[in-house]
């Protein structure tokens, strides 16, 4: 790639991009959220025809123009990309979808047999351990993201783009992407590889990349490297601190859980909390950490009164029992929850930041049926402003902006309800180093104030060291609460695991 400049309205997301890949390597593509890693893999795969950007493209001594419309273009070329946002088809098998639009014929239909067969041998080349047959829907979230990357292998692609491909796997699944890449680096197929994951890049990586602000700043082997000095490249300045120092000002017990049994809303007889116990005091950050699929995320979201059944067990605020059967209760007793999935879920991405913002804080600005737009917008861009939101307006819609700014407008949305009880669940997840530090800075600030924080993360080191106190879940159980004092990453592990339980010691 060559010269590459993309502009978009009133921004340069590319500026005079040169990029060299050398074939069958795996190439890590680094940067800071809006660095401009993304957009130029749409290039590169064809979904920004040419035309709509400056610059060449040369593939195998090739030039590439493609037109509009030419993602498939990109595919018969060899070049396949895999997005961090799934497009399966829940309703079709793993076969289905990895030959949809593709499917193998005879006499005119679908030659089931071939297609399934396909699949199976498809799976097994690159150990794949997902029923060919099952609906993609029935997986859960981190087989999916196999099944998406299994659909672009099996394009015959000699250049494989994978975009945060593990943002929704588990650690067995990332040892499992990692092989895959390994045995696609023996058949000489190229990879690039974005991630903010530095721990990824340097295991799996060759050579690394590194944009900053639409522009590349240096290109080195990764044998080079060291994680300070990737960082300081994205970020253009030295991160002495990975974490701002906490300074906790603990008060009374203000949540109390006590042994919360909740059904899964959909399957017959599955518990996913069993008998799970807690508190959680003003101004505290509690932790909670946990493999995919231990219940974290079901454990809030019931708290919330967004998930399942609560079988038994009780709620207390400011030692009260309370009833939260919609998120709306919640609200009304302090409780706001920043989802794990923001764009699905805590976003209207074709709104304004504005409307984002305003949505769930009406009843501030309205009164007798009429809506005060003068003071929407200053409270709103009080706190877009006070949570440092990087936009040219206030009615810019959302999905022009980057991962750390939209979680930021999330956050926003929330805090002008002025929670007793804030849940964050993954608030870091797809984006930089930099955006982290900026939230871990909003999180310290608010627990100063006196909220009270639930932090739930898949980054072992973000637990340790964002919060006062660890409970750690395994298959739905509380397994303990640890003193950050006293936890490690071993410790932690071994309860997520089950290996161990703990007592949590007294003050």
């Amino acid at each position: 790639m060559e010269h590459v400049t993309k502009e978009f309205p009133g921004v340069v997301a590319l500026d005079d991009v040169s990029l060299q890949i050398r074939s069958g390597e795996i190439h890590g593509i680094c940067g800071e959220n809006g660095a401009g890693k993304s957009t130029l893999m749409k290039i590169l795969s064809g979904v920004y025809p040419f035309g709509e950007y400056s610059g060449e493209i040369r593939y195998k001594g090739e030039v590439l123009k493609f037109e509009q419309g030419a993602i498939q273009h990109a595919i018969e070329k060899g070049i396949s990309i895999v997005y961090q946002e799934l497009a399966l088809i829940p309703t079709l098998t793993v076969g289905e979808n990895i030959y949809l639009g593709r499917e193998p014929m005879k006499r005119g239909v679908i030659d089931w047999d071939t297609l399934y067969s396909k699949t199976k041998q498809l799976l097994e080349e690159f150990g794949l351990d997902i029923p060919y047959s099952a609906l993609v829907g029935s997986l859960p979230m981190g087989k999916q993201q196999l099944v998406e990357i299994a659909k672009a292998l099996s394009n015959n692609a000699s250049v494989l783009i994978l975009d945060e491909p593990t943002s929704a796997l588990s650690v067995h699944e990332v040892e499992t992407l990692m092989d895959i890449l390994r045995i696609l680096r023996k058949k000489h197929i190229t990879c690039l590889y974005i991630s903010h994951k530095l721990e990824e890049i340097f295991t799996i990586c060759d050579t690394v990349t590194v944009l900053r602000d639409g522009r590349v700043i240096d290109t080195q082997p990764i044998t080079s490297m060291n994680n300070d000095t990737l960082i300081r490249l994205m970020v253009g300045r030295d991160m002495k601190e990975r974490f701002p120092e906490r300074h906790s000002k603990i008060g009374d017990s203000i949540l109390e859980v006590e042994e919360l049994w909740v059904d899964h809303p959909e399957i017959q007889n599955k518990v996913v909390t069993k008998g799970v116990s807690f508190n959680l005091k003003q101004g505290e950050v509690l932790g909670i950490a946990g493999l995919m699929g231990s219940g974290r995320s079901e454990l809030v979201m019931s708290i919330f009164g967004e998930y399942g059944n609560i079988r038994s067990g009780s709620i207390k605020i400011d030692s009260k029992v309370v009833t939260v059967g919609s998120s709306r209760v919640a609200m009304k007793h302090g409780i706001s929850l920043v989802p794990e999935d923001r764009k699905k879920q805590g976003l209207i991405l074709d709104q304004s930041i504005l409307e984002n913002i305003a949505l769930p804080n009406m009843e501030m600005f309205s009164s007798f049926l009429r809506l005060d737009k003068m003071k929407e917008l200053r409270l709103c861009s009080e706190y877009a402003k006070s949570l440092t939101v990087k936009t040219p307006s206030l009615h810019a819609k959302v999905n022009s902006l980057s991962g750390g700014n939209q979680q930021k407008v999330v956050i926003s949305k929330w805090l002008m309800k002025k929670p007793v009880v804030l849940i964050l669940d993954d608030p870091t997840r797809g984006i930089d180093v930099g955006a982290k530090f900026e939230i871990y800075k909003i999180i310290n600030n608010l627990s100063e104030q006196g909220v009270a924080i639930i932090l739930i993360s898949s980054e072992m080191e973000e637990v340790l060291g964002m919060s006062d106190r660890i409970l750690v879940m395994c298959e739905g159980r509380n397994m303990g609460t640890v003193s950050s004092k006293d936890a490690t990453q071993e410790l932690i592990m071994r309860m997520a695991t089950g290996i161990t339980d703990y007592t949590e010691k007294e003050e």
